[in-house]
């Protein structure tokens, strides 16, 4: 039975790679010209949708969204989530029609094709250099400045111990929103870990249950409520793990 699901998951992540590739080559020329200017990627972004639930459907994953508010849009958000497997980005794509810019670590890069359009696109951070992690700040503030909303997962990747819930979380994406004064879209992934893990052996199709709570605020706020918000927000992710445990 062992040996039955390690050759089940060996395919299945091949499988996962080819279903990450047919879209790609199939829009490849209007991807293109799609990133050849800032102004673009609005329709860029309605192609990685697209690319996202050709994914989603291919590997079984069926998702169900519970909202308890809407974002409006071409409004601006700082949109954070847990991040436990590589399906987040394909989840978080298919929520909003709200154009919005990932920022990600740069290791994705290297996936090929992939790692072509990813990092002519999202916002990449080297974790160890100081000066990307001001980069990264930067680049944040002109994609908000153009009416675009920023994603991080501000765990800062994912925690090499599986059996943490949620880790720490870092100041960026709150220093960012407060700076602008745009809301912030706290979002719970309930199932990512169990459905598609980093982790090379495991996952299995299924259902993948979201929380798209209500915003958080940082209209009138400054730089001293940054610790405040921070964990306002962490405690809301986390109580709806527990709470998706629990069920």
């Amino acid at each position: 039975m062992r040996a039955l699901k390690i050759i089940f998951w060996a395919l299945w992540r091949i499988w996962f790679y080819i279903l990450m590739t047919i879209p790609i080559l199939v829009m490849f020329p209007f991807l293109v010209l799609s990133i050849l200017t800032e102004n673009g990627y609005p329709y860029f972004f309605k192609m990685a949708r697209i690319w996202a639930k050709f994914i989603l459907f291919g590997m079984g994953f069926h998702y169900k969204i519970d909202r308890t508010q809407a974002m409006e849009y071409q409004k601006s958000y700082m949109i954070v989530a847990n991040h436990t497997s590589m399906a987040d980005i394909m989840l978080m794509l298919v929520l909003t029609r709200n154009p919005f810019v990932f920022v990600g670590k740069k290791e994705l890069s290297k996936i090929p094709l992939f790692g072509f359009f990813y990092k002519r696109t999202c916002i990449l951070v080297d974790r160890n250099s100081s000066k990307s992690k001001m980069e990264v700040f930067n680049r944040a503030q002109k994609r908000i400045n153009q009416g675009l909303s920023i994603c991080i997962f501000p765990e800062g990747g994912v925690p090499c111990d599986e059996s943490v819930l949620l880790d720490a979380f870092k100041d960026g994406a709150f220093r960012l929103a407060i700076e602008h004064q745009i809301p912030i879209v706290p979002i719970t992934f309930g199932d990512n870990k169990k459905r598609f893990p980093y982790a090379f052996w495991g996952g299995s199709p299924g259902f993948m249950r979201v929380k798209i709570h209500s915003h958080v605020e940082t209209f009138g706020k400054t730089g001293a409520d940054r610790k405040q918000i921070r964990e306002e927000v962490r405690e809301i992710i986390y109580e709806q793990l527990v709470a998706f445990d629990s069920k």
